[in-house]
């Protein structure tokens, strides 16, 4: 037989246990609606530009911002402006030369942060070249997410004669003659 102080103390129990749930239920819903959020709605590019070039190679740079409380993960970008392109670092190869190659995994911008993409560092890089890209022009890029998302931004095209990095494996440079 069950007692009276029994049936209080259960009572007591199952309230709290529904309170608990109810407040964990609160905080699941603000974790979801965060991680609903497309990430093109908390990124902002700006001082974009791309380094001008007859043929071949360029790269485009400027800072991206991210106004979310999540780390956002750029996976690719594209243009009309070249038929390739890659995400890519710049670092000191074993023999100690600064060498381009394509990052893995893609441009992390820490939540609240931002990320700078710079001549000698990380940058948009465009393999062969559609057509020349000549100083004042525009060139557009459409960045995708690792949630699918996109972003679209326009840089201005500007003559530069440093990024002069080789591409890992020697195989291409971005070079003033390009």
């Amino acid at each position: 037989m069950i007692t009276r102080t029994t049936r209080i103390r259960f009572g007591i129990l199952i309230a709290a246990a529904a309170l608990t749930l109810t407040g964990c239920s609160g905080a699941a819903t603000s974790t979801t609606d965060t991680a609903d959020t497309p990430a093109r709605d908390a990124i902002e590019m700006s001082d974009a530009w791309v380094k001008s070039a007859e043929s071949g190679m360029s790269a485009g740079f400027g800072e991206l911002t991210n106004d979310s409380d999540a780390d956002v993960t750029v996976v690719s970008a594209t243009t009309e402006a070249s038929p390739m392109l890659e995400l890519h670092e710049t670092v000191e190869n074993e023999n100690g030369e600064m060498v381009m190659r394509q990052i893995e995994g893609g441009f992390v911008i820490p939540s609240h942060g931002s990320l700078m993409l710079e001549p000698g560092g990380n940058h948009i890089m465009l393999m062969d070249l559609a057509a020349p890209l000549t100083a004042g022009e525009g060139v557009t890029f459409t960045l995708t997410f690792s949630d699918d998302s996109t972003y679209e931004f326009t840089a201005p095209v500007k003559d530069y004669s440093g990024a002069n990095e080789t591409y890992e494996g020697g195989e291409m440079n971005m070079g003033t003659g390009q």
